[in-house]
């Protein structure tokens, strides 16, 4: 097929811009330039749909629309920027003009990362990029290496999750345009972060969603659970796919983009030999490489389906990584004791430690909650191919008051499902706010302009929690109240116990760092035990330069466990219980060797990491 156009409006010298479209629902496009008086220029038609022309005298910041057919003024489906929002004019942009710093970044190998998941409106009080910016060097201090921004294309209003975006190019206004998201970049980069790009290909937002004017960029075939389904697979889907391989494009080659992670990918629909999210994840690695830099594709995915981070030469499609649920729903099940909606399937030590061993808790089985079988065994032991949390966006803003663990949980339990988080053989994703044990809650927000559509979020946002046993009232999304709720407080950091959940992820981070045992992800070189009739769990990780053994205790109460020590000498590295961590102040239980094995009377609510210092006599 001959090559496609570029989309949007691109500078190609001083005062001169090539305009394209894919407009094949039109006659005819004209290009308005609101800027100067409303002067039109036509565009010219080709046989596959696209309207092009280069036009002279034309600068950055003159703002256009597309008029269609004599009758529509419409936005730029690529536009660059929307400084009036999703119905106002389009906005030229000259990424050129922007002055890297940190120009020499070449990225950082997936097995290193920590991921903060963070929300750019909520994370400061600024609610923008360089309002994020000052907060940078204390997530260097954490030990974070990668920050994962939710969704920043265009949406509706100035207070979203992100997940509402309707111009896909054009970074939120309200977070301070594109050039304010080059300047977080740049600084993440500056102190040797990658950024992942949360990025929605399944659906568009229902307010300002333009497209269908276009062309068949919908189809009718599939339905998601958020609106209309994306053309990936039916007639015109070879230009559908192109405007979304150039999105993806476009952030790694004018934002520095490390990678990315996709909204809920079981949502993208297509039968095609070579399926689109294939067709991406080689795109993306391939526009990184050409750069000279690394780029990653994470998935979220429920299918439990091992053709998402297998690679294409298996079947397939390649992606780096995936968010591992059921890592997640088993340990929140296990600590909150919540049994409601998705988390019927999960609650005890048996399910945690089955996803620890391979990813997945469904490889099969019945699942109670889907009523059918779930899952397929993933067949794959590369623990850098699953990210693991124990909270995030989801998991707490789609909770009917979005209330946090800390809410929920004792210390000791925060403790405890931060190290097993942290210390696991995946990927750990922290999601902002947690590392210092935040109370205030992430709730669903939006700020939409259409009264109609206003009321459905409201009606649709009390129906969702149904399956849920949550006898609260949910916040109005539309009330600004919701959205402030949700803005992070950084001075506790400064106070107990705030400041001292600060020190222990910080903690189990630098040990996670420099523990070669805790750093080595494959997953046959670790011995996963859920201890029977106990809530105890035992991990050996296994290293040649020495191994590691983490004792979990999830019950309130004592237990005795018997452990394979095998035959070395054992240090304590980690004991959640000592005093700097707010615990009862008790030692470790010493492991005695005797014939490689162990005894150990193991406190409520504690975790112990020991090293293997040599061997024994």
């Amino acid at each position: 097929m001959k090559a496609l156009p570029s989309l949007g409006a691109i500078p190609i010298a001083e005062r001169r811009w090539a305009f394209a479209v894919w407009a094949p629902a039109c006659q005819q496009v004209e290009l308005v330039l609101v800027s100067q008086g409303d002067r039109t220029v036509e565009l010219v038609p080709d046989q596959r749909g696209y309207f092009r022309s280069v036009v002279d005298d034309v600068t950055p910041g003159d703002r256009y629309l597309y008029r269609l057919d004599g009758e529509h003024d419409r936005p730029d489906p690529a536009s660059r920027f929307q400084p009036e929002g999703v119905h106002g004019p389009s906005a030229l942009v000259d990424p050129s003009a922007f002055a890297w710093t940190a120009g020499d970044w070449s990225g950082r190998p997936l097995e290193d990362f920590v991921i903060y998941e963070m929300h750019i409106g909520t994370f400061s009080d600024a609610g923008t990029f360089d309002g994020a910016v000052p907060y940078l060097d204390n997530l260097v201090e954490l030990g974070i290496t990668a920050v994962e921004v939710m969704p920043v294309a265009q949406f509706p209003g100035e207070r979203n999750w992100g997940y509402d975006g309707v111009s896909l190019f054009a970074v939120q206004a309200s977070y301070g345009g594109p050039d304010a998201f080059r300047r977080f970049v740049d600084a993440c980069h500056a102190r040797g972060m990658a950024i992942i790009l949360d990025v929605v290909y399944n659906h568009l937002g229902p307010e300002g969603n333009y497209l269908r004017d276009f062309g068949p960029y919908f189809t009718d075939q599939y339905k998601t659970p958020w609106g209309e389904a994306l053309n990936f697979d039916g007639p015109g889907s070879d230009h559908v796919r192109h405007f979304f391989l150039e999105n993806a494009r476009y952030w790694v080659r004018e934002f520095h983009i490390d990678g990315f992670r996709l909204d809920a990918v079981h949502a993208i629909y297509d039968v095609s030999a070579i399926h689109f999210l294939e067709e991406l994840a080689s795109t993306v690695h391939q526009e990184a490489e050409r750069l000279g830099r690394l780029g990653v594709v994470i998935a979220e995915s429920d299918l439990n389906d091992p053709k998402v981070i297998r690679s294409p030469d298996l079947g397939g499609w390649g992606h780096d990584a995936q968010w591992a649920d059921d890592f997640h729903h088993a340990l929140h099940a296990l600590v909150t004791g919540e049994r409601d909606g998705y988390y019927v399937d999960f609650g005890t030590t048996r399910e945690l430690a089955k996803a620890l061993r391979s990813g997945y808790r469904f490889t099969g089985e019945y699942s109670v909650y889907r009523d059918r079988s779930h899952g397929r065994v993933p067949g794959i032991t590369d623990g850098r191919k699953f990210v693991v949390c124990s909270q995030n966006h989801d998991q707490v803003g789609n909770r009917a008051t979005g209330d946090r663990l800390t809410a929920t949980l004792e210390f000791e339990q925060l403790k405890l499902a931060a190290g097993l988080t942290v210390l696991s053989p995946f990927i750990p994703m922290l999601f902002m706010g947690e590392e210092y044990a935040e109370p205030g809650p992430f709730q669903y927000f939006v700020s939409h302009g259409d009264e109609e559509l206003i009321r459905a979020v409201q009606e649709g946002r009390r129906r969702e929690f149904q399956a849920f046993n949550w006898d609260v009232a949910v916040p109005d999304p539309q009330a600004e109240a919701t959205f402030q709720r949700s803005k992070l407080d950084h001075d506790l950091k400064k106070v107990e116990p705030h400041s001292v959940m600060f020190a222990w992820y910080r903690e189990l981070l630098r040990v996670r760092r420099e523990t070669p045992a805790l750093r080595e992800l494959e997953l046959s070189r670790q011995d996963v035990r859920n201890i029977p009739g106990t809530s105890v769990i035992v991990i050996r990780r296994i290293h040649e330069g020495g191994d590691c053994l983490l004792v979990f205790n999830f019950s309130t109460h004592q237990e005795e466990v018997v452990v394979d020590s095998g035959r070395g000498h054992w240090s304590i590295l980690v004991n959640s219980l000592l005093a700097r961590w707010e615990g009862s102040g008790e030692p470790a239980p010493n492991i005695v060797v005797n014939h490689g094995i162990a005894e150990l009377l193991i406190p409520g609510r504690a975790l112990f990491v020991y090293q293997e210092t040599g061997s024994g006599v």
